[in-house]
């Protein structure tokens, strides 16, 4: 597993927080940022991209995000790819529910774009010690 996080593909189906969240983990973040807009788009171009992270919105029409992290789990070399949730219901048992479904951490919408990168860094960091 790599130590250093600079690929990262998000999912998310709403394109204002798409356009905020990419210009935000590119601007400040530095990472490479590929943009999903649905489950399925992220089963097609996560073994093409090949991200060190996925951030992955919980609430999609058709695949929401916990489908999608388990339909993820299944492409060949992404059983152990972080996932970071990210939703607008941020409550204990959520995001309990979340971690255990092998979840890193859940990010709360709406989000600061002046600090995404460092939610995403602390994150990282704490799974990598």
């Amino acid at each position: 597993m790599t130590a250093s996080l600079t690929k990262i593909l998000h999912v998310e189906d709403e394109p204002d927080i798409q356009e905020v969240a990419k210009l935000a983990l590119e601007a400040v973040g530095g990472f490479t940022v590929e943009t999903c807009s649905s489950g399925q788009e992220a089963l097609e171009k996560a073994s093409i991209f090949m991200p060190d992270l996925i951030l992955l919105d919980v609430m999609m029409p058709g695949m929401d995000g916990p489908e999608t992290m388990r339909a993820l789990r299944e492409l060949p070399g992404f059983d152990t790819t972080p996932v970071v949730f990210m939703t607008a219901k941020v409550m204990g048992a959520e995001v309990q529910r979340f971690k255990e479904m092998g979840a890193l951490d859940v990010i709360s919408k709406p989000f600061d774009p002046m600090t995404l990168t460092d939610d995403i860094k602390r994150i990282w960091d704490a799974r990598n010690g």
